[in-house]
């Protein structure tokens, strides 16, 4: 008879999970999460590896996640411990025979995981295909090999006609070993993991939750019910509301939701109502978010160092009070300030904001990115680590793109994506009091004006901004 131990992780979902489908013909099956308490510890660079907000969207995840097991005749066992220990003690408690689990590409995850299986001796550790989109054997050439460039890696998989056909979740799952009913426990609360419960922001861009269920059916609105898709490549700049963006990354992150599943949908949308240029840019969006995961499995951890790919000195190093200001949404200026505290507060910020505060830390105020890298891995509900450092490296000019320098003027993004301060009017109670036309530029105020607002005074204001200034 044998015995088989799912262990999830970043794929917290039933549909299109290969590990799961493998485990479909074991006599018994136990599901297990693993929750390490390691990843909600300060990391090397300062912040936690992960924070409130996604550690709130991972609990809701893991009890939509049971809540479907048990509609199949099982149950997901959630133990809070370090997985190389965890999984080994349930191993020889329960007679397991081969532990299932998805294939990692990050080194810390990789790590792990070669902890896992040198513990588990001669228990077998199976790995299946991840979280991403291609698989290796549909990559237009060995990962090696694959161009180091975005433009010439999306020509290259347009070239071929990719068909996806992922399973669907299974109507019924193998039996928990008979002496697992014993170990179920309740899910751990926010309190009790040390990070205290969140405030609910009426405006968050994120409001939904987190789990399977919820992720399908933004899928299915975005895709068939608004046809949200169908305008996407206009919208997708937007910074305020639920329906700018399809919202689909912190789903795709913790693997709620399938990439596979996504194409395989917006395929058949296209089918029905022919493609335009925003079905064409959704999975153009979905190729940059393989390419940065190819991009990791090529490059490893050279990912994360200073020098990123390039192995220069060109990105800053400097690490001052400005990156403190940075992080709390008191730089002086608006629209980082606004992007920041909306990161801070809700776990999530559009893909512009990202961008534009992103350059700023690094090329305005000359900080050491890893360190804006490390910050988002903490506070954002959607990080992945390859396109999370990899989006980073790219506009510190140290990732594998040749444009050098991806800087963004601060003032004329402001102007051209909040050009009525609407976004900032939401973030910044404090410019309340502030005429409209000058809340981006509050700096022009006299001094008196900023203490009496308690706002603090940007510290130097770039020639380049000069153009956009309100006239007098």
């Amino acid at each position: 008879m044998q015995t088989s131990l799912l262990w999830f992780k970043q794929d917290l979902r039933l549909d299109d999970n290969p590990a799961l489908q493998a485990g479909l013909k074991s006599e018994c099956l136990l599901p297990l999460y693993v929750l390490d308490p390691r990843t909600l510890q300060v990391g090397p660079l300062g912040p936690r590896r992960q924070g409130v907000h996604r550690t709130r969207l991972l609990l809701e995840s893991l009890t939509a996640l049971d809540g479907a097991l048990r509609q199949r005749g099982s149950r997901l066992l959630v133990v809070l411990g370090e997985p190389e220990r965890v999984i080994v003690q349930l191993v020889e408690r329960l007679g397991v025979q081969q532990v299932l689990t998805q294939a990692e590409i990050a080194p810390e995850e990789l790590a792990l995981q070669a902890r896992v299986r040198a513990a588990l001796g001669a228990v077998v550790l199976r790995e299946f295909s991840g979280n991403g989109l291609l698989r290796e054997a549909e990559l237009p050439c060995p990962p090696e090999e694959l161009p180091q460039v975005f433009t010439r890696f999306r020509e290259l998989c347009e070239q071929r006609l990719l068909i996806f056909q992922p399973p669907p979740a299974p109507a019924a799952l193998p039996p928990l070993p008979e002496a697992a009913l014993d170990l179920l426990q309740p899910l751990p609360s926010l309190s009790q993991l040390g990070l205290g419960e969140p405030l609910n922001v009426a405006a968050s861009a994120f409001p939904f939750s987190g789990g399977e269920a919820a992720a399908l059916a933004r899928l299915r609105d975005y895709l068939w019910n608004s046809q949200g898709v169908r305008q996407y490549k206009d919208t997708r700049d937007g910074l305020l509301g639920t329906e700018y963006s399809s919202k689909f990354s912190p789903w795709l992150a913790n693997g709620s939701l399938s990439a596979r599943r996504v194409m395989a949908e917006l395929r058949r949308h296209e089918a029905q109502y022919g493609r335009n240029d925003s079905t064409q840019w959704l999975w153009v969006e979905l190729l940059w978010r393989d390419f940065f995961r190819w991009t990791l499995v090529r490059h490893g951890s050279a990912l994360f160092k200073a020098g990123g790919l390039k192995a220069t000195a060109r990105a800053p190093r400097h690490l001052d009070v400005r990156f403190e200001r940075w992080c709390a949404g008191r730089t002086g200026m608006p629209f980082i300030d606004a992007n920041m505290r909306e990161l801070a507060a809700t776990g999530f910020i559009s893909n512009r904001g990202r961008q534009v505060v992103a350059s700023y830390l690094v090329h305005d105020l000359q900080q050491d990115w890893r360190h804006g890298a490390a910050w988002f891995e903490e506070h954002l509900l959607d990080y992945d680590p390859a396109s999370n450092w990899g989006n980073w490296a790219y506009l510190a000019g140290v990732g594998s793109d040749p444009r050098q320098n991806r800087v963004f003027n601060v003032l004329r993004q402001a102007r051209q994506y909040d050009p009525d301060a609407s976004y900032v009017s939401l973030w910044m109670p404090e410019l309340h009091t502030v005429p409209v036309h000058l809340r981006h530029t509050p700096f022009l105020l006299p001094a008196l004006q900023l203490e009496a607002m308690r706002y603090p005074r940007l510290e130097q204001m770039p020639e380049t901004w000069r153009p956009y200034l309100p006239a007098a």
